[in-house]
């Protein structure tokens, strides 16, 4: 909702409402927000391709999978139809009732991401793949207590913050879906409530780049963490000890 809602007040308020700098916000809120919420009921499993990521790992049992995805669609599908009702004035003024995914006033992009025209389509698939590696790194450094890990009840705003820099830095080709539950579930929406199937045609069928590169993304990002920085973390205990602190031995 925080997301989707900076992206309609940008886009149907001509600029006069925000930037691109207040969309990148509206999503690190809503992210820090969301972990919140569900970090001690779930983990805060937000995102598709991180949650089967824990599948294939092992950290999560495949019988949970099916009930976090429809959590997370359906989550993300309200949110889109929340954005909607409150912004369906704002929308058919802006486009005089015509619903349309491409030209001067297209609205589709408010819900989901579409890559820029300049960009082919394997670029636009290496952005989110490249964004994703990126995410999941982030989150995975940020929960490393074997490292130098966010303080205890950081991190829900440092992974805000992650979410923040990626969009600073990595949305300009693709609008940094890095997440398939975020971008598929408003996708049906806008195909159900006036924009039709071109939602899934527009941007040489863009639709199913936010599903793979992302999941790919993530799991390659994963492995290049566990190459090149779990593998080499030390024992807290022995860590502490070469750093000259004294290790506590108890009988």
């Amino acid at each position: 909702v925080f997301g989707l809602s900076s992206v309609a007040q940008v886009v149907l308020g001509r600029g006069d409402f925000g930037q691109y700098l207040s969309i990148n916000l509206g999503f690190g809120i809503g992210v820090t927000l969301g972990i919140h919420a569900a970090g001690g009921i779930s983990g805060a499993h937000l995102n598709a391709a991180i949650t089967l990521t824990h599948c294939i790992l092992g950290n999560l049992p495949w019988r949970k999978l099916p009930a976090y995805l429809i959590g997370q669609f359906l989550g993300s599908f309200m949110a889109a139809a929340t954005v909607f009702g409150i912004y369906y004035d704002a929308l058919y003024d802006y486009t005089d009732g015509n619903f349309t995914v491409t030209g001067p006033t297209a609205t589709a992009s408010i819900f989901s991401t579409y890559p820029a025209p300049y960009v082919s389509l394997a670029g636009a698939f290496f952005s989110e793949f490249t964004a994703t590696v990126m995410l999941i790194l982030g989150i995975l450094i940020i929960h490393d207590e074997k490292n130098n890990g966010a303080l205890k009840g950081t991190q829900a705003l440092v992974m805000g913050i992650l979410v923040l820099g990626i969009g600073l830095g990595m949305g300009m080709n693709t609008g940094y879906a890095i997440n398939p539950s975020r971008d598929l579930p408003p996708r049906i929406f806008t195909a159900i409530a006036g924009w039709g199937m071109e939602v899934f045609t527009a941007g040489n069928h863009w639709w199913w780049v936010p599903i793979t590169a992302p999941t790919l993304g993530s799991l390659v990002g994963t492995l290049i963490h566990k190459l090149f920085i779990d593998f080499h973390n030390q024992p807290v205990l022995e860590r502490g000890n070469e750093k000259g602190h004294p290790v506590l031995e108890s009988s």
